[in-house]
């Protein structure tokens, strides 16, 4: 499985955090977006790179990663083949795949522990 990965620089930690996660488990990932906490770049532009990617079966799934996961969704979900769900916790992540085919997850930088999203 290939999984895009972004974040704007509020989401930045999480997103290392479940990168790495994810590779240790052997999940090939595409990294998008900023690469250090201080680099701007808009959630928008970062939301829209992961979202044509998986739009076009590029890749098999997108992890999306702001300050509260709920504008990179509204921007996700905008592209069509892309069904982003914002997922406080694993039982809403599986859930959301398993009920509503959801392909990409975001999560919230703000509002989401390392903990809880790996």
């Amino acid at each position: 499985m290939k999984i895009a990965i972004g974040s704007d620089y509020y989401g930045f930690d999480l997103k290392e955090a479940v990168k790495q996660h994810l590779q240790n488990k052997g999940i090939e990932i595409e990294d998008i977006g900023v690469n250090n906490s201080t680099e701007e770049k808009p959630y928008y532009q970062v939301a829209a790179q992961v979202s044509k990617m998986v739009g076009s079966q590029q890749v098999e799934r997108g992890i999306l990663v702001c300050g509260t996961g709920m504008g990179m969704a509204i921007i996700a979900n905008k592209y069509p083949h892309v069904y982003a769900a914002f997922c406080e916790n694993s039982f809403a992540a599986e859930k959301s795949r398993s009920i509503n085919n959801s392909n990409v997850l975001t999560l919230g930088g703000f509002v989401t522990t390392t903990l809880v999203a790996q």
